[in-house]
């Protein structure tokens, strides 16, 4: 059951966007295809400004993710305790997230700091969608950039992925893929080694 508390927070959070509407980013988003009921085209810089303002916390991230709200969800990613959400729950955020946008913004402000963040990202470079795959590929960026030496097997599946993902149509894709193979790289000489035979990239 929601609080008092937490609805009041959320019509404060709500009527906020308000003062900081974006007509122009907002349709540039439609004809993007950001699918909302609402979307604001709040910039990500206010987001985390306002964001600021609130202390994280799992009920309200939870009643913010609910609202089909482009500025909800992405707050909800921001205000939610990364040690309180479990897989179950990242999953179901994973399955409703339809945006390039949402996927990078999830990867790098909540899911990455999850216990099971590998697991879970090796888990969505196999599914079909591309939104999970760059949320993956993001995720694994992040992972890779904080020391996270994945065993052989875990290279293994990496690799078979990624040769996929640098040839896809989608640039989106391309580039998650990329970025992510160029910080595996930098995990050591052995690593860029393995990387540069591989995939014959240019890590300089």
């Amino acid at each position: 059951m929601v609080t008092p508390a937490i609805q009041e927070q959320i019509k404060e959070i709500k009527q906020s966007f308000r003062l900081m509407m974006n007509g122009m980013a907002s349709r540039s988003m439609r004809e993007k295809g950001a699918d909302y009921r609402l979307n604001w085209g709040v910039s990500l810089p206010d987001l985390q400004k306002m964001a600021a303002n609130y202390e994280k916390n799992y009920d309200l991230a939870i009643e913010l993710w609910k609202e089909d709200i482009r500025e909800c969800k992405i707050l909800a990613t921001m205000l939610m305790p990364p040690e309180k959400m479990l897989p179950e729950v990242a999953e179901i955020w994973m399955e409703q997230m339809h945006s390039q946008e949402m996927a990078e913004i999830a990867a790098f402000h909540l899911f990455q700091y999850l216990d099971d963040a590998s697991l879970l990202a090796f888990r969505w470079l196999a599914r079909e969608s591309v939104v999970s795959q760059i949320c993956g590929y993001q995720m694994l960026a992040r992972l890779f950039a904080k020391g996270l030496e994945p065993d052989e097997r875990g290279i293994n599946e990496y690799f078979d992925q990624l040769a996929v993902a640098l040839k896809d149509d989608h640039a989106g894709l391309r580039h998650a893929a990329y970025n992510s193979v160029v910080h595996f790289a930098r995990l050591g000489e052995e690593y860029e080694k393995m990387a540069d035979k591989a995939f014959h990239l240019d890590f300089l």
